[in-house]
């Protein structure tokens, strides 16, 4: 499966983006990286493809966080 594959790579990618436009271009990647297996689960309903989603969407979060800023 290509969409795992992709996703396993994000993961194991550095997380050090040093610009805001890197940190949008990531977030929105991990989105469809998350949607896409999301797709796949629906259909096999593998409990290794849930755990990977839930990592992705820590990362994502964090991403998230960083581009809001603090209040």
């Amino acid at each position: 499966m290509e969409i795992i594959d992709r996703a396993l790579a994000f993961e194991q990618r550095k997380h050090t983006f040093k610009t805001t436009s890197e940190r949008i271009e990531s977030s929105r990647e991990v989105k469809d990286l998350i949607l896409g297996l999301n797709t796949v689960y629906k259909e096999d309903k593998d409990p290794k493809i849930m755990d990977l989603m839930k990592r992705l969407t820590v990362i994502k979060q964090k991403i998230e966080k960083r581009l809001k800023g603090r209040p």
